[in-house]
């Protein structure tokens, strides 16, 4: 649950900053190309979770890194980060922020489960049935299942819809029983 307030906290801060300065659009797009660096990179990324090294060394690196290269709020937001020993949540509190400008541009965020890939026009299909249901504009992510056995699961904002084999088969199973 600290977890949670941590990647909400940064990423609203971070959120406020954006919108103060314009930058909304640039903050997410550089702080997407990071978190592909950092996935390229693990030993990079490493280091800078590493608690033996001096926040000033780590803070040395990134500014080599990443001077003149992304906007000064996102270097500022990792300098905070390394200073208070939470670089391990930078995936999650940009997590966060991109949620916060989905939903200040009107659109809600969620995960659909499948067994296998959906099709880009499935999954077109089934953002419009949601958004419809859920009377907001709705994006879906598409995730792997193989648990499901069939069908989907859709997540949004908190809410499943469940239309899988596997719920089936249990709501059946109670039914029985």
């Amino acid at each position: 649950m600290a977890e949670l307030t941590v990647d909400l906290t940064y990423g609203s801060a971070l959120f406020q900053a954006a919108e103060e300065t314009g930058k909304k659009d640039l903050i997410l797009e550089e702080a997407c190309e990071m978190l592909g660096i950092f996935e390229q990179e693990p030993d990079f990324y490493a280091f800078i979770n590493y608690p033996a090294i001096s926040a000033r060394e780590k803070k040395d690196v990134l500014k080599k890194v990443f001077q003149d290269r992304i906007c000064q709020e996102l270097l500022n937001l990792l300098y905070v980060l390394v200073d208070k020993g939470r670089t391990r949540h930078f995936p999650k509190i940009i997590k966060a922020y991109k949620e916060m400008i989905n939903h200040e541009e009107g659109y809600s965020y969620g995960s659909i489960y499948s067994v296998e890939p959906l099709k880009p026009e499935q999954l077109a299909k089934f953002e419009e049935q949601t958004s419809q249901l859920m009377q907001t504009q709705v994006k879906l992510e598409n995730q792997l299942d193989p648990k499901l056995i069939g069908g989907v699961k859709i997540l949004v904002d908190g809410r499943i819809i469940d239309a899988s084999i596997r719920k089936r088969f249990e709501d059946l199973g109670n039914k029985i029983l």
